[in-house]
């Protein structure tokens, strides 16, 4: 892969992973669309890694904060630190039971089909934009109980399906649950450790069975820049949602989805004639 192949690669999974955008629809396209082949498996996870690092960096506190309500756990406490365990333990188990699903009968590759991801970036987008017009926003994260958390986990199940969006999904299922922006993004973010870790672990577990483990280096440095790009992203999209809504990313979505649309099927006609 080339240095730009590389930036591009780390820019897109890193700012795109924690926006309601769709990550995997965008790396599944742009290489399509410049005709870039896709990236290692290796490469794949070190970008996963950089994401994931991100995220725990940016809310150490409250990954802290796991750490005591897992060792609460073990005591038998009942406090916040233990609540947040629970409610991301409860947030988890549908997406990983759904995954190991498609992945054991061999059903991923089915929906990485063009026209599934841009259907889902342009409708998934009008439904982010409905529950953030037309729901309330009365609940903070504080409030947030073992069912919420495990509608909010239902509702992730749906990212298994690219052009959905995990993160997208997670906050538009938090703000039809009355959820505030902010507090709908933060606990999504939370929900993507496990969940980035549990894909992440997928991917390596191909890489070694497939001996795709070579080019160290250049996995290394997308890693990184995969670490920068997610980090800003979480502080923008953060400092964002504190004062306004997600009616950008909403219409990006839907312009997005209708561009995509319009190439996939001008490409067919042309295919045909």
């Amino acid at each position: 892969m080339t240095l730009l192949q590389l930036v591009v690669l780390a820019a897109v999974q890193g700012i795109t992973e924690f926006l309601p955008v769709s990550s995997s629809g965008h790396l599944i396209f742009v290489p399509a669309v410049v005709g870039w082949p896709d990236q290692t498996l290796l490469v794949d996870i070190a970008v996963h890694l950089g994401t994931l690092v991100a995220v725990v960096v940016y809310f150490w506190r409250d990954v802290a904060a796991l750490f005591a309500g897992v060792y609460g756990l073990t005591r038998g406490r009942r406090d916040p630190s233990t609540r947040l365990v629970l409610m991301l333990v409860v947030g988890t188990i549908p997406v990983v039971v759904a995954g190991g699903i498609l992945v054991a009968f061999d059903l991923t590759d089915q929906l990485r089909n063009p026209e599934i991801i841009a259907w889902a970036t342009l409708g998934f987008g009008v439904v982010l934009y409905g529950a953030d017009r037309l729901f309330l926003t009365v609940r903070k994260i504080e409030q947030m109980t073992l069912g919420h958390s495990a509608v909010v986990g239902l509702a992730q199940i749906l990212s298994l399906v690219p052009g959905t969006s995990r993160s997208g999904i997670t906050m538009t299922a938090a703000r039809m649950l009355g959820f505030e922006r902010s507090d709908a993004a933060r606990f999504s973010m939370l929900l993507s450790i496990p969940t980035i870790l549990a894909a992440g672990v997928l991917v390596a577990v191909d890489a070694v069975r497939l001996d795709s483990v070579g080019g160290l280096s250049e996995a290394f440095f997308t890693g990184v820049l995969a670490f920068g790009f997610a980090l800003l992203s979480i502080a923008a999209l953060l400092a964002w949602l504190k004062r306004a809504t997600f009616a950008p990313f909403a219409l990006y979505r839907v312009v997005l989805g209708v561009a995509l649309l319009v190439w996939i099927y001008r490409f067919d006609a042309a295919g045909l004639t």
